[in-house]
């Protein structure tokens, strides 16, 4: 069964984290953070306006959805905190506010916690919470990628996430991130199929942020292998990259994608 939560990101922390790419939490949250979680990106109010540029709003609101990965122990950490991989990061074109137009909270808040429910860093939300937020939000690719799915009439929704399983991680294999920031040296951070630039459309937020794809894919490669990033590596978008691997026994070539992205009218 597919859990969903909220994920605080404070505007400023000495955590390592990196929006999309992992997220740092005290152990207490490890059970609302599985591996395979569904989470939405949360910010509460500005307080310090030099941060206000790597914002969608200054007051508080929800602004991308992930799914939680593989879980590493902070060493660093005397109170055995957790870092968790994030994937399939999907930053939202605008900030939803935490309030719904009637003035509601999207949240359902007890009645317990009414005056500290927004102190807490990872907040556990059901499925239904979770489909309204995002069915608010704005994307950079058609709802039916993120909500595929609505009822003949067009009303209600009959899954969340495109491919929302249960995610079993049982392999991981190690990527170097020297080979990544050497590929992004040589190929910049500009999509090669379809030329999207997250810079260019969200600014100083999406600066640097892209994702890097194996030509041939090192799960197939049955053991370590010799990377060449001038070769071997390419910058695609979140986007290219999820068509990519779409299909579990298939990836599609740099080739035949472009050949899709960039096909006559």
């Amino acid at each position: 069964m597919v859990s969903y939560a909220v994920i605080v990101e404070n505007d400023e922390s000495h955590w390592r984290d990196e929006t999309g790419k992992n997220y740092h939490f005290p152990n207490r949250y490890r059970k609302f953070l599985l591996p395979g979680t569904i989470v939405v990106y949360y910010k509460g109010k500005l307080r310090d306006n030099s941060f206000a540029a790597g914002r969608l709003s200054p007051e508080p609101h929800y602004f991308g959805i992930a799914t939680i990965g593989a879980h590493l122990l902070d060493v660093a950490s005397a109170k055995a905190d957790w870092y968790a991989k994030v994937e399939n990061y999907q930053l939202f074109a605008a900030a939803v506010p935490n309030k719904k137009p009637d003035g509601s909270y999207y949240e359902s808040i007890p009645s317990s916690r009414l005056k500290n429910y927004w102190r807490d860093g990872v907040r556990s939300i059901d499925k239904t919470t979770y489909e309204k937020i995002v069915v608010s939000a704005k994307f950079h690719l058609p709802l039916a990628l993120i909500l595929p799915t609505m009822n003949d009439a067009g009303q209600g929704l009959t899954s969340s996430i495109e491919g929302a399983k249960k995610l079993v991680y049982t392999t991981i294999y190690e990527r170097d991130p020297e080979l990544r920031n050497e590929a992004v040296r040589i190929h910049g951070t500009t999509c090669i199929a379809c030329n999207f630039n997250f810079e260019e459309v969200y600014g100083d937020y999406g600066k640097g942020y892209i994702h890097i794809h194996h030509r041939s894919p090192i799960s197939e490669a049955g053991g370590s292998i010799s990377v060449n990033p001038a070769k071997d590596l390419v910058p695609l978008c979140a986007n290219c990259h999820s068509i990519v691997h779409r299909r579990k026994n298939s990836v599609l070539s740099i080739e035949q994608l472009i050949s899709m992205v960039q096909k006559p009218n």
